[in-house]
């Protein structure tokens, strides 16, 4: 398998058949579809034709990264069926122990670092068998999140309770319905009471966000594929440097440390390769100092670290923030804080949605 090989050439070791932990907390209870055409690898790489140019642009397959198929060799085998290692797992900076099944344990999540954050409500650190997942394997016992679902450290309170009435409700979901991390949410984490949402939204709330986000301006980035709903760079060539490609319009978010993140260690963040000039371009259009007219700070804040009940956009994760742009824009996500910015955002192109996002993602939480 491509990941395990990877794996070996990064550690010096190989990846145990049963060292397949599970990246994500939907892979146990939803079945991933095909993967992105190809031809859609590269977005951005080349100009449209003037007929393309006037079709929707379709969402981008490197921020929402759709797992391939089941049987596919890049797809992760790592359902709990398979997850029978029992040989104790370590990470740096910690004293515990955890073994593969614990680590894809989604009603009881890693924790490897408890020093570094309060105690966690039985909500996010156990869910509520078999209703709800633990929050705090999705989103880690630090808030932080990974790139296919949200960084919640430090949101406003009302605005974690609104967004899970959005999914109850039908008024969040995702542009492309295969998008199993948001599929999840409306199938289980709705089924949480009022006070337990409470209660995990006064959690998150009171963290502090930290550094998660690399960004790195580049004209090359390492080739990726997608697995485990996020991407994953591919094999590492013989002469040991990586197999790298044109970056095009794209952003390549990916583990800073593949092996750490798929353990769930909450002191391993990401980097995202941007393109060449997108975090300056990003700046004004967010500051409004373009023809698209935006005025992000508003809303959010001066600084973009929130103002209100408006989330923070500072040090996110672009992938993310290019997600919810796209949905907003295209009307997946219709509740009453994001309808000022429909038409805020109507003109935007998926590169402009690329270049906000490296800006926004570089500035500290």
């Amino acid at each position: 398998m491509k990941l395990e090989r990877h794996l070996k050439k990064r550690t010096g070791k190989a990846l145990r058949p049963a060292k397949r932990i599970v990246f994500s907390c939907v892979l146990a209870a939803i079945t991933a579809a095909g993967q992105t055409p190809a031809a859609q690898q590269i977005a951005g790489a080349s100009a449209p034709s003037s007929n393309e140019a006037s079709l929707p642009e379709p969402p981008p397959y490197w921020a929402f990264a759709i797992n391939p198929p089941a049987d596919s060799a890049a797809a992760p085998a790592n359902t709990p069926d398979k997850i029978k290692n029992n040989i104790p797992r370590h990470v740096p900076g910690s004293t515990a122990e955890f073994t593969d099944s614990q680590v894809g344990n989604m009603l009881a999540p890693p924790d490897w670092h408890p020093a570094d954050h309060p105690a966690m409500p039985q909500i996010v650190s156990r869910g509520r068998a078999p209703d709800v997942y633990a929050c705090g394997y999705c989103h880690l016992p630090n808030g932080q999140g990974r790139p296919e679902n949200s960084s919640l450290a430090g949101l406003p309170t009302a605005y974690i309770v609104q967004q899970l009435a959005d999914f109850k409700n039908g008024l969040r979901k995702s542009s492309d319905p295969r998008h199993a991390p948001t599929s999840a949410m409306i199938a289980y984490e709705t089924k949480a009471t009022p006070q337990e949402i409470r209660a995990a939204a006064d959690y998150f709330s009171a963290l502090k966000p930290q550094p998660w986000i690399r960004v790195v301006e580049t004209g090359t980035v390492p080739k990726t594929h997608v697995a485990g709903w996020m991407l994953v760079a591919d094999d590492l060539t013989k002469d040991d440097s990586g197999e790298t490609e044109p970056i095009g319009g794209r952003i390549i978010e990916t583990p800073e440390n593949l092996e750490r993140t798929e353990l769930r260690d909450d002191r391993s963040g990401f980097i995202a390769y941007v393109p060449l000039g997108s975090i300056q371009r990003g700046e004004a259009l967010a500051r409004g100092n373009s023809s698209k007219a935006l005025q992000c700070a508003t809303c959010h804040g001066r600084d973009l670290r929130g103002k209100g009940k408006a989330p923070r956009l500072a040090g996110r994760s672009p992938s993310y923030l290019v997600r919810q742009l796209y949905d907003i824009q295209h009307g997946a996500r219709a509740g009453a804080g994001v309808r000022p910015m429909k038409p805020a955002i109507a003109g935007l192109t998926v590169d402009d949605m690329a270049a906000i996002a490296a800006y926004v993602s570089s500035l500290a939480p």
